[in-house]
């Protein structure tokens, strides 16, 4: 009779012969190797705003005949994992002949009060142009070659100067008639709305600070009314008001320079002054009169035309101001 015996990792085989014989085992483990993919950026860069304004700044959306502007667009790159953009252009052709691939360059551009990463170098649209609305596209590329055209984007040309087109003071609620005073106003009526970053860098057409001179004519001259910044440092370009007549005040008075301020507030094509707190006395003219109002060509449209500097009259009746 024969016996066996078994031993892990070996086999022993025991005879009646004494013969012994061993056979020797290994163990072998596959692991299975982790494997990681990624998906390959198949797809374009993309605009999530874009916009043509002038080079001076403020409203976008508009611009003049032979008047110079940028290009803004936010361009952003998507993929699993993005690229990265490589280029961004405009074609611009139809506002600036020849200019079907204007180079945008990255950046940190605001304009309108829209955050940009692209902007184009100063272009000069042409002249002539005609007033009208003007498309153009834009075609951006990634590190990958996606490339992807957007089009259909607007821009208004308008080449019409704006005008003063009217001049009006009004009185307080229970205040004295025909006497400047703190809550007292005057209106500066546009043909059309003027870009108030052109009156005042960076206002945006909400009521801010200003200063109101009232200036004494002496004799002979009329007193007249300018505005100026808000540390009456700086006159703004509103031009002068002519009241008319003399004696609404012996001297040169300030509003809003101490005290409570002055403010300007834009509502449509209407500039209006609220007078502050008077450094001075005033008074009342005896006799009732009509304003001129001779405006600054500084003031512009929101395309850059510049204001016409011919007078307006104050309609109505003549009248005591204020």
């Amino acid at each position: 009779m024969r016996r066996s015996t078994v031993i892990v990792g070996a086999l022993l085989l025991v005879g009646v012969s004494a013969t012994a014989a061993y056979a020797v085992f290994t163990k072998t483990k596959t692991v299975p190797s982790n494997t990681f993919s990624t998906k390959a950026d198949w797809v374009a860069p993309t605009s999530s705003a874009e916009t043509i304004a002038k080079t001076a700044g403020g409203t976008p959306g508009f611009i003049k005949q032979g008047g110079t502007y940028f290009v803004y667009a936010n361009v952003t790159d998507t993929g699993n994992p993005a690229s990265g953009v490589s280029t961004v252009t405009a074609n611009v052709s139809t506002i600036t002949t020849g200019q079907t691939a204007a180079s945008l360059s990255s950046g940190s551009f605001s304009v309108g009060g829209v955050s940009y990463n692209y902007r184009s170098a100063s272009l000069t649209a042409n002249n002539p142009l005609s007033a009208g609305s003007y498309t153009y596209s834009l075609t951006s590329t990634d590190v990958a070659g996606n490339s992807g055209t957007q089009s259909g984007f607007t821009v208004t040309v308008d080449n019409t100067a704006p005008t003063a087109s009217d001049i009006q003071a009004t009185n307080k609620a229970g205040g004295t008639a025909g006497q400047a005073e703190q809550g007292d106003k005057i209106i500066y009526p546009f043909s059309e709305t003027i870009d108030p970053n052109s009156i005042l860098s960076g206002w945006t057409g909400a009521s801010t600070n200003v200063v109101v001179r009232l200036n004494d004519g002496g004799l002979l001259g009329d007193d007249t009314v300018t505005i100026y910044n808000s540390a009456n440092s700086a006159q703004l370009p509103f031009g002068t008001v002519d009241l008319g007549s003399t004696g609404y005040t012996g001297s040169n008075v300030t509003f809003g320079a101490t005290g409570a301020a002055s403010t300007m507030v834009q509502s449509g094509s209407t500039i209006t002054i609220t007078l502050g707190h008077a450094s001075g006395s005033t008074s009342s003219p005896l006799l009732n009169s009509t304003m001129t109002w001779s405006p600054s060509a500084t003031a512009t449209d929101p395309a850059g035309n510049a204001c016409s500097t011919a007078s307006a009259t104050e309609s109505g009746a003549s009248d005591k101001e204020f």
